[in-house]
């Protein structure tokens, strides 16, 4: 049964990573570092029961021609949405003077798919398509065996290059350090279990990654106008992500709250993924009970939740208040699954509170950025009494040296 509570205390949960966890994760990425593809294959074994022979997956997929049309039209709303994120550098002179900045895209990189209690085509293309978009030279992908031949045509379509059948922690040593079959890449991406988190915290500096994922999450601001069916179904559908997943909705009326719950209760019973959905709901759903509606948005703001649904009258009147949120849905007919797959936004969004200071996945995760400067002769002359007194400043008689050299 789902909690609900008046007023909130400022405290959710924060999920921690074991000390087991992490030296599991640890000599795994030490020994696939060492023993490479070898290494990957006994872990695939023990861990998916699959037997492998080579790694990568031929890209043939036998998928109807429906589902291919459908998944076309998602990755159409997912390029229209990551085409407008394209950069340009810039370059400026001004008496002797050049400066600018270029934007490249980054080489080669991992995307991680989730496998296991459930496969998502879906992360392919949120994750492929911006890659794609900013112009990398290679893009793979790691996800778990058997793989899925929907998985293989979504990378298809999103213009993947190649796919290997390998999963956690394993997989992101491989991308991470490269093996005899495994290309070493310059960033990983992607969402996975706490293997894979830990596991792309630890390989992050010898690569870059997108961000530190932990449970998926919703929150929820409705008034008792909102039909209280439609917003226990958005609750469930984030609930059956993870048994750690979490679901909370705020409101002012006690009566709308009851309702909620009640109706959490007579539909969970005909998720497939029920007994997911009612360990998330148990331990980690919420509502919480307000007594003006117009303090959710600094609950909000405080929470950072990954996705915010805004099931308000006039609900872009409260998108100015907001500013701590992965992805917000804007009114009754927004709910987050319409995120997840469809409207073209990126569903790979900060979670656990880290939308106080990060993104969702976008095309500048996949570009980097180059500067140069060029001055003059007389430029130089001009700036380098300002330099060689700025580095005598700072105890670097070197740097002011090698201005006045030039100046002589």
């Amino acid at each position: 049964m789902i909690r609900i509570v008046r007023g909130y205390d400022g405290k959710l949960s924060l999920k921690t990573v074991s000390p087991d966890v992490s030296e599991t994760v640890r000599k795994i990425i030490n020994d696939v570092r060492l023993r490479g593809d070898e290494a990957v294959r006994e872990y695939e074994l023990k861990f998916d029961g699959a037997a492998l022979g080579s790694l990568e997956v031929k890209m043939n997929a036998d998928v109807s021609p429906e589902y291919t049309a459908m998944l076309e039209r998602c990755a159409e709303n997912i390029r229209a949405f990551h085409i407008r994120q394209l950069r340009e550098g810039f370059m400026f002179t001004k008496d002797g003077i050049v400066l600018g900045q270029r934007v490249i895209p980054l080489e080669k990189v991992g995307l991680y798919v989730p496998g296991g209690t459930a496969s998502y085509p879906s992360s392919v293309l949120m994750n492929a398509i911006p890659a794609v978009i900013a112009g990398c030279s290679e893009i793979v992908i790691a996800t778990p065996p058997p793989v899925r031949p929907e998985i293989i045509m979504a990378a298809k379509i999103a213009g993947v290059h190649r796919i290997f059948a390998m999963g956690g922690a394993q997989a992101v040593a491989a991308l991470a350090y490269g093996t005899e079959t495994v290309p070493r890449v310059d960033k990983i991406t992607g969402p996975g279990n706490v293997y894979v988190a830990e596991a792309k915290r630890q390989v992050f500096g010898q690569v870059s990654i997108d961000m530190v994922a932990g449970p998926s999450e919703i929150l929820i601001i409705a008034d008792r106008n909102n039909n209280p069916s439609h917003l226990a179904t958005d609750m469930l559908a984030q609930s059956e992500h993870d048994k750690s997943a979490r679901a909370v909705l705020i409101t002012d009326s006690s009566d709308f709250a009851e309702e909620v719950s009640r109706q959490i209760e007579e539909q969970i019973i005909r998720l497939e993924r029920r007994e997911i959905a009612r360990t998330s709901i148990d331990n980690e759903g919420m509502i919480i009970i307000v007594d003006e509606l117009s303090e959710a948005a600094g609950i909000a703001n405080e929470i950072a939740p990954e996705h915010l649904e805004l099931c308000v009258p006039e609900p872009f009147s409260w998108l100015g208040r907001i500013r701590n949120a992965g992805s917000v849905f804007l009114g009754a007919n927004s709910p987050e699954a319409l995120g997840d797959y469809y409207a073209g936004a990126n569903h790979t969004l900060p979670t656990m509170g880290t939308a106080r200071f990060s993104s969702p996945l976008s095309v500048d995760d996949f570009v980097k950025k180059s500067q140069f400067i060029y001055y003059s002769s007389e430029a130089l002359s001009k700036a380098s009494g300002d330099i060689e007194m700025f580095a005598r400043s700072e105890g670097l008689t070197g740097h002011a040296e090698s201005i006045a050299i030039r100046r002589e």
